[in-house]
């Protein structure tokens, strides 16, 4: 990691400051859920949303390393023939990205302008992170474990390739995986390949992609993602709390038809089958509630039964409606089994992570 000038803060907008072409050339980049989509269990590859920090590496498969070096007794190299090779599992996830909803925020922190779409559900398969620690061996004095990927670049003045560090009993949990395929095919370039890490529950910053080293420390990481970036704070000389677990959240999946700029919704008069999908990375989802009249009411969603074998992906939600004509707005929230509940007011920071502000969507109901 090379400082290439003076570390900037985030930047927040000012007054009256619209998205500027940076912003946008990071939105077209990088892309979000189509909400429509929240219809399917698991997404489909091409609709789950894509977070790149720097440019796709092109990695061959072929010439693919993973070393696992550090504060280990066995210092391991493997090819992805050998890594494949170990006993594999598959597991069913919900992704969502820390910054989802910062565009939303007022004042704006100005970066990747996601609204409500970075999210996304599916099938990874690989081999459990704790069995190839176990076989390398932890020293006893480890804290830290670091994952680095090949994609490179610069973030606020600072040159490195992007590298998070877990927590030693995170990366030891028996479900944080080496994956190599997403919904039984290799894992597309956007998404990793060859390699990623799969982390159930954390944000999206936690699951490095196009792996290529492991690092066990026994001092905490003091890298860039970890020590600067993905932080809760107000306050520019805060230090801040680290980004962790995802937190609750619900969303709408869009009912009727939209308008093509405003995407607002318009449907018929009469019963409606409202629904959508719930998840949370603390605990299991307990309770979801939607209020057609922009919060002053809320009624309990029907929750699907949750599925033991998958307890990090999100579970859907119905509720029936009797629309009768005029505007509305829809709004769903969910509780875990933790008793957070989703805020209906902001909780601002800095860098617009893990908002998970209620979605409200308008709705113009046509006379049947």
């Amino acid at each position: 990691m090379t400082d290439t000038g003076t570390r900037s803060r985030a930047r927040i907008a000012e007054p009256g400051e619209g998205i500027g072409l940076d912003e946008l050339a990071l939105a077209t980049r990088n892309h979000g859920l189509p909400l429509e989509a929240l219809r399917y269990d698991v997404t489909p590859p091409g609709l789950h949303y894509v977070l790149t920090h720097y440019d796709i590496p092109a990695v061959d498969a072929d010439g693919w390393r993973l070393e696992v070096t550090g504060a280990v007794d066995r210092p391991l190299t493997l090819d992805l023939t050998a890594l494949r090779a170990r006993p594999a599992l598959s597991t069913r996830v919900t992704l969502e990205c820390a910054g989802n909803g910062r565009a939303r925020l007022e004042p704006r922190p100005v970066s990747q302008p996601w609204l409500l779409e970075a999210v996304g559900t599916a099938t990874w398969t690989g081999t459990p992170l704790a069995a190839l620690l176990g076989e390398a061996g932890v020293s006893p004095g480890a804290v830290d474990v670091v994952f680095t990927g090949s994609d490179h670049g610069v973030e606020r003045g600072v040159e490195q390739d992007y590298a998070r560090a877990l927590p030693l009993a995170e990366a030891l949990r028996p479900d944080v995986l080496l994956a190599w395929e997403m919904g039984g095919s290799p894992l597309p370039p956007q998404h990793g390949a060859p390699v990623r890490l799969v982390v159930p529950g954390w944000y999206g910053m936690a699951q490095v992609k196009w792996l290529t080293r492991i690092e066990v420390l026994e001092e905490p990481f003091e890298g860039f993602q970890n020590a600067v970036a993905y932080r809760l704070k107000t306050d520019p000389g805060d230090p801040g709390t680290p980004v962790e677990r995802i937190r609750p959240r619900a969303l709408v999946a869009p009912p009727g038809w939209p308008d093509f700029m405003t995407r607002e919704r318009f449907l018929r008069a009469g019963p409606v089958r409202l629904c959508g999908r719930a998840w949370s990375g603390r605990a299991p989802v307990a309770r979801v509630e939607v209020s057609t009249d922009g919060g002053r009411a809320w009624t309990d969603a029907e929750l699907a039964p949750a599925d033991p074998a998958h307890p990090y992906a999100w579970r859907a939600w119905t509720a029936d409606w009797t629309a009768s004509p005029g505007r509305c707005e829809l709004l769903a929230r969910a509780t875990d089994e933790a008793g957070d509940t989703q805020p209906l007011e902001q909780e601002w920071n800095r860098q617009g992570m893990a908002n998970n502000l209620v979605q409200r969507v308008p709705v113009t109901v046509l006379p049947a």
